[in-house]
C-alpha cells in the first residue's frame, strides 16, 4: 500500500489505521510526505500489530516524525526486512528509539535514517550511540545508508565497533557528513571485516589527502568485492587519487588504473584537470563499450579534440557525448571532431556554450553538416550560444527537421528570433 504524497492524511492517519485490520496480509506500507505528525504516528503504533507479515515500512519526509518514534517501539513485527526514515527530523532521543527498533527486528536488511542531522547533534543524550550499539544486532542487514546525518569522527568510531559484526553489510553511505574531516580513520580499521562490502559512499564529506584518504588506501586491498567507491567532491583529496587507484582490486588481466572493458558511462564533468589529457583519457577507455560520455566544463583545448581518439575507434560505441561548456575549444578542434567519422552510434549531443557567451560556429559547420549523414541515430543536438549567419543557419535547421533531430538553440543571428521554429524546443 502507497499512499505516499498525500498531504491531507496528516492529522487523520486514524481514518486509515483502523481499517488496517481487516488487511492483515499488507507487506508494504508507504506513507511518504504525508504531513504525518505525533498523533499519526501513536495511531500507526497502535496499528502496526495488525499487520504481521509487513516488510517494508516507509515513512520518509515525514518532519513531524522527529520526536514520536518512540510511539513505534515495541510495535513493528519481526517480518520487517526494510525501514526508511529520511529527512523526519530524527532526534538523539528518536535515535535512542531506533536503537531499540533494530535490536529486535532479526530479518531487517535495509535502514536508511538519510538528512536527519539532528540524530547526532545531542552529544549528551547518547542517542547515536545507541544506535550504533544496536546495529550490531542487526545480522541480516545489508545497506545502511546515514547520508547527512551530521556524523562526526567520534559517531565513527562506534558505528565502526559494530560494522565489525556484520560482514552481511555489502552497501554502506556515509556521504554529505562534512564533519568528517580527518576522522576517517577511526572507522577504517574496521572495514576488513565488512568481506562483502560492495559499495562505499563518501563524497561531499570534506576528506583531505593525508588525513582521510589515505586511510581507506591501506585496506581497500583488503575489500575484494567492491565494485563502486565514491569519493568524489572533495575538493582536498586530489593529491591521494592516485594511490586509491593503484590499490582498487582491479582484474589483473587488464591495462591499470582506469581501464575498464566493461564500463558504460563515465562523467567526469566539472573535472578542469581534464583539459589538456583527453587522450589520455580516451587511451585508457579504449578496450570498453562505453555508451555514455560526460566532459562537460572539463576545460578541453583545441588539442583534445584534435586528438585521433575518434579515428581510432575509442567512441565508436557512444551514444551519448556530452562537450558542452567547454568553451576554450578552437574551430578547429570541432572541425576534427566531426571530420574524424567515428560517432557513428551517436544518439545525442551536446555541444553549448556556457550562459552569458556566445561565438560563431560558421567555421566548423560545414564538417557537422557533413558528418550527419554519418550518424543515422542522431535524435538530439544542442547548441545553445552558437551563433551563424543566415545561409547557414537555415541550412543546419533544414538538416534537422528533414532528419526529425531535435535541435536546441537560443542565440542565433537574432536572438528570439525563432522562439519555437523547426524543433527549437528551448
Amino acid at each position: 500500500m502507497d499512499v505516499s504524497w498525500n498531504e491531507l492524511i496528516g492529522g487523520s492517519l486514524t481514518a486509515l489505521t483502523s481499517h488496517l485490520q481487516h488487511v492483515g496480509g499488507i507487506r508494504t506500507l508507504k506513507l511518504c510526505s504525508c504531513r504525518l505528525n505525533a498523533d499519526d504516528v501513536a495511531a500507526l503504533g497502535e496499528a502496526l500489530p495488525s499487520l504481521p507479515v509487513l516488510e517494508i515500512l516507509d515513512l520518509s519526509w515525514n518532519s513531524s516524525v522527529g520526536g514520536a518514534l518512540q510511539s513505534l517501539l515495541g510495535k513493528l513485527q519481526p517480518s520487517v526486512r526494510e525501514l526508511h526514515l529520511v529527512a523526519c527530523e530524527l532526534t538523539a532521543a528518536d535515535a535512542a528509539a531506533l536503537g531499540g527498533l533494530v535490536a529486535v527486528l532479526p530479518k531487517l536488511c535495509v535502514l536508511d535514517v538519510s538528512c536527519n542531522p539532528r540524530l547526532t547533534q545531542e552529544v549528551d543524550a547518547g542517542g547515536f550511540g545507541q544506535l550504533a550499539a544496536s546495529l550490531s544486532h542487526a545480522v541480516s542487514l545489508t545497506v545502511l545508508r546515514l547520508q547527512a546525518c551530521g556524523l562526526r569522527p567520534d559517531n565513527l568510531e562506534a558505528l565502526g565497533a559494530s560494522l565489525r559484526c556484520l560482514p552481511s553489510v555489502r552497501h554502506l553511505d556515509l556521504s554529505c557528513n562534512r564533519s568528517l574531516t580527518g576522522g576517517l580513520s577511526r572507522l577504517s580499521s574496521h572495514l576488513p571485516h565488512m568481506a562483502h562490502l560492495e559499495s562505499l559512499d563518501l563524497h561531499l564529506c570534506r576528506l583531505k589527502r593525508f588525513t582521510s584518504c589515505l586511510s581507506p588506501v591501506q585496506v581497500l586491498p583488503s575489500l575484494t568485492v567492491l565494485t563502486a567507491l565514491d569519493v568524489s567532491s572533495n575538493k582536498e583529496a586530489g593529491g591521494a587519487v592516485h594511490q586509491l587507484v593503484s590499490v582498487l582490486p582491479l582484474d589483473v588481466s587488464f591495462p591499470p588504473a582506469l581501464v575498464a572493458p566493461y564500463l558504460r558511462s563515465l562523467d567526469v564533468s566539472w573535472c578542469k584537470v581534464v583539459g589538456g589529457r583527453l587522450p589520455l583519457l580516451m587511451d585508457a577507455l579504449q578496450p570498453s563499450v562505453v555508451l555514455e560520455l560526460r566532459l562537460s566544463s572539463c576545460g578541453l583545448t583545441t588539442d583534445d579534440l584534435a586528438a585521433d581518439v575518434c579515428r581510432r575507434g575509442c567512441v565508436s560505441s557512444l551514444r551519448v557525448l556530452d562537450l558542452s561548456y567547454n568553451d576554450s575549444v578552437g574551430d578547429a578542434g570541432w572541425a576534427a571532431l566531426f571530420a574524424a567519422g567515428g560517432l557513428g552510434s551517436l544518439e545525442e549531443a551536446d555541444l553549448s556554450l556556457r550562459p552569458l557567451t556566445s561565438a560563431p560556429c560558421s567555421a566548423w559547420l560545414p564538417s557537422l553538416l557533413g558528418a550527419l549523414p554519418r550518424m543515422p541515430a542522431l535524435a538530439r543536438l544542442a547548441m545553445q550560444r552558437w551563433s551563424a549567419g543566415p545561409q547557414e543557419e537555415q541550412q543546419l535547421r533544414f538538416s534537422m527537421k528533414n532528419r526529425n533531430i531535435r535541435f536546441l538553440s537560443r542565440l542565433w543571428r537574432d536572438a528570439g528570433r525563432h522562439p519555437g521554429s523547426h524543433g527549437c524546443c528551448r
